[in-house]
């Protein structure tokens, strides 16, 4: 609180009584016609000294008829600050009669003067507003009587004033003393308004109000105004503190510099600065990527510690550092060790085997040559992701697996650039780091299930990196350096090709993992499942054992399957019950017969041998391939009265249904040929099923299917229950080739089929049959529709179309492992 000194006390109340006398000395001798000075943007209140600049023609005629006379004259606000030439009805009513104290003329030809306000006055009438304003005034003063309400408001006002004049410390102390002096409310409220900020629409209120609502208009807005100063010495407190502190650490941290310099000891920033430097001369980089290091820690070392792009830079630069530029591991190029390993880890799959076997000869011969990029393409659990490991050993190499399966985002292979937060290098990238070494084997696995959405197609990024001719200097978008992955040995890994990107598929070399026949999942079984099995479960070889019927019996009724994960699981399941029968002392050594294998796994699943139990009419048995690798299918057909209506019925595709729909034509086309009338699509509607109803299915190879079963049930001979057929056929009857042939025959093979009926222009692929398959099955390879109808229809070629077909199609039929 400013204090206040006796002497200052009555000097300023000689200054008030001063005042009050000039005020009342001046009312008596003002004439009755005053000029006005309409003011833009300000309210002069009483009692209050202003310098105002006047340049426009009527305000400057105003002051020299001002200045002619008494030095008197009326200053009133304008409603709008934008009128260089106001009328009356643009003015307020109400304004300050104020006295002219001094006058002085601008280079620029703007007259200069001070006033000071001495009374209110209100415009009773315009006399002139040519070439300036003339009005006639009636004073309005304020009363002195002070009642009590009015004498606590100025004693609340009186406080809050000399509060906001300490928190502001904008106002002068004479101006202080002289408002905290005031004895009457009105003088006392236009003393305050003068030092607060106001809008010109708050201060000419203040200017219009009674000196009561005056005083409690001052004291909301000088409540307000405390606040908003209270609160900005606050923040300015704290700014100033964590200023200081930050100021205190800077001049610590530049003792320590300096004792550290006279000690000969370096700070840890210099020391980080160093130790990289010393990491980029020790890792033997490529001379463009150490440009790069070397660049971006000249960046850190003019960093200042805090910033956060630092450590973006040093992110960046343990990126650089922690990848294999150089480092290499030596490859195992003693062929025949490297494949008793390969070997000694799976069985079968000699064609992969022989390519790993195959390059490694290459690259004795030419240490120089590039590494081939691979795609195991089969059914789930034939063993590709573990084959990979297996070369990975062979081989003598780091071993990396990167899983693309449901990757949609481009980032994810190539990474993101630096400006995001949080970025990071690809999948491709990261895996380099993870292996260590710039020649590990690299398995990409699932790569048929990459998506593509708004953020880029991923299988377009990987186009660089599996192309022998540009891997060279693969670019990632966080690294924005070239990186040489020519020595990466790349393995995919597909259930299937359909959905891998033709581009894509150019640049891999496809080798087919075709499904395991019974006595392969027989050995694999013995030599690697159950060993596996008894190890993960704490058993050991005297506490069980498995006879080899018991061991075929769960491979044919208990699983159905191209791969063999299935049939592990069904191993550990009776693995888990044999070690809670030791652990619980029921049993020291189980044997796993034929006749208590239901013991452990419940009921069988699947029935072994043929696909029907007895020949039939309308029903063919076929052979397909999915991605669980090949299978047989029932199409069953039957005749009913209509008029020639085709019913497609068990979830077919559209090339399905268009090969049912050649086979029916061709059949109407040979329905004299088979010894029936060729208007039945005249009285008969045609309906084809394929179970199961819930599974998909697509493709051309049923063709030949869909025609047996509708020649059988047009003739009323049975189809032989022994014979299964895959094909594609045409209007003209021709067999066209199929794909999948091995994994169809092994299907045939594991269902008890004899006789398999398949295109001649697949003869060729008869080489990839294993012999055992080959010794049990009798192939029949046709060229046309006629051939296979005289090995699968059973006798009475040529009987009439029967009155009344057949709609009873009993058989039993298994469902599609899907």
């Amino acid at each position: 609180m400013m204090e206040q000194k006796p002497e200052q006390k009555s000097e300023h109340k000689s200054e008030q009584k001063s005042e009050q006398k000039r005020e009342q000395d001046l009312q008596p001798t003002l004439p009755e016609a005053l000029p006005i000075l309409p003011l833009k943007g300000t309210v002069v209140l009483p009692f209050m000294v202003v310098p105002l600049g006047v340049g426009r023609p009527k305000s400057l005629a105003a002051l020299e008829a001002a200045l002619a006379g008494d030095r008197v004259l009326l200053l009133v606000a304008q409603k709008q600050d934008d009128l260089e030439d106001p009328g009356p009805d643009d003015l307020y009513r109400l304004g300050t009669v104020c006295k002219i104290l001094q006058v002085g003329k601008q280079a620029d030809g703007t007259v200069q003067v001070v006033v000071e306000g001495v009374v209110r006055g209100a415009i009773a009438e315009f006399l002139q507003t040519a070439p300036f304003f003339q009005v006639r005034i009636t004073l309005r003063t304020d009363p002195k009587d002070k009642p009590l309400e009015i004498e606590a408001l100025m004693r609340g006002v009186t406080s809050q004033f000399e509060r906001y004049a300490r928190l502001s410390r904008s106002i002068a102390p004479e101006a202080f003393m002289l408002a905290m002096s005031a004895e009457e409310p009105g003088r006392l409220a236009d003393l305050v308004a003068q030092h607060i900020q106001l809008r010109v629409d708050e201060r000419q209120r203040v200017l219009e109000a009674a000196p009561k609502e005056r005083l409690e208009m001052l004291s909301g807005i000088l409540t307000k105004e405390i606040n908003i100063l209270e609160l900005e010495r606050k923040i300015q407190n704290r700014v100033r503190k964590q200023m200081e502190k930050s100021q205190r650490e800077y001049f610590l941290k530049e003792q320590i510099k300096a004792i550290q310099q006279e000690l000969g000891e370096k700070d840890e920033r210099t020391a980080e600065v160093d130790d990289y430097r010393k990491r980029i001369e020790e890792a033997d980089l490529p001379e463009k990527v150490k440009e790069k290091a070397v660049e971006e820690l000249s960046r850190l070392e003019k960093m200042p510690p805090m910033v956060a792009e630092a450590v973006v830079v040093r992110t960046y630069l343990d990126w650089i550092l922690a990848l294999p530029w150089s480092t290499r591991t030596d490859d195992r190029l003693d062929i025949k060790a490297a494949r008793a390993i390969l070997d000694e880890d799976h069985y079968g799959l000699e064609k992969a085997k022989d390519r790993v076997v195959e390059y490694l000869a290459v690259r004795k011969l030419a240490p120089e040559s590039k590494a081939p990029i691979l795609c195991f393409v089969g059914p789930p659990g034939t063993g590709k992701t573990s084959l990979g490991k297996s070369l990975a050993r062979a081989l003598g190499r780091k071993f990396v697996r990167v899983s693309l399966g449901g990757v949609r985002d481009e980032a994810e292979v190539r990474g993101h650039r630096r400006t995001y937060v949080g970025a990071l290098p690809g999948r491709i990238i990261q895996g380099m780091r993870t292996a260590g070494s710039k020649n590990p084997v690299f398995m990409l696995d699932e790569i048929d299930k990459l998506g593509i959405d708004f953020r880029g197609d991923p299988s377009a990024a990987l186009l660089e990196a599996l192309d022998p001719e540009q891997n060279n200097s693969f670019s990632d978008h966080y690294l924005e350096l070239p990186f040489d992955l020519r020595e990466v040995m790349f393995i995919t890994t597909a259930n299937i090709l359909d959905t891998v990107p033709p581009a894509l598929r150019d640049r891999l070399e496809v080798i087919r993992f075709s499904g395991y026949i019974e006595d392969e999942k027989h050995h694999i079984a013995t030599e690697f499942l159950i060993p596996k099995q008894l190890k993960e479960n704490g058993l050991k070889s005297e506490h069980i054992a498995f006879t080899d019927e018991s061991l075929r019996h769960v491979i044919r009724q208990y699983t159905r399957e191209a791969g063999v994960r299935n049939l592990e699981r069904e191993i550990a399941t009776i693995c888990r019950k044999v070690a809670r029968e030791v652990a619980e002392g029921d049993a020291t050594s189980v044997k796993v017969t034929i006749q208590n294998v239901h013991k452990f796994l419940g009921p069988t699943k699947f029935h072994y041998g043929s696909a029907g139990k007895i020949d039939e009419v309308g029903a063919a048995t076929g052979l397909v391939f999915t991605e669980q690798g090949g299978d047989i299918i029932t199409v069953e057909a039957t005749l009913v009265k209509g008029d020639g209506k085709l019913t497609l019925t068990g979830q077919l595709g559209d090339v399905m249904k268009e090969s049912a729909q050649a086979a029916l034509s061709y059949i109407r086309g040979r329905a004299l040929a088979l010894g029936a009338d060729d208007s039945f699509t005249s009285r008969y509607d045609v309906h084809v099923h394929v179970p199961a109803g819930a599974v998909p299915k697509d493709g051309p190879s049923a063709g030949i299917t869909m025609a047996t079963a509708l020649a059988s049930a047009l003739t009323g001979r049975h189809v032989r229950k022994d014979v299964a057929m895959t094909g594609e056929i045409t209007l003209r009857g021709n067999v066209l080739p199929i794909g999948g042939f091995k994994e169809k025959v092994v299907a045939a093979h594991r269902a008890g089929i004899k006789i398999v009926i398949v295109p001649k222009e697949n003869e060729k692929d008869l080489v990839e049959i294993p012999a055992n398959v080959k010794k049990k099955l009798r192939f029949i390879f046709v060229e046309h529709m006629d051939q296979v109808l005289k090995e699968a229809l059973g006798p009475g070629f040529g009987l009439p179309v029967l009155s009344h077909p057949p709609t009873d199609l009993r058989r039993s039929q298994p469902s599609i492992q899907a």
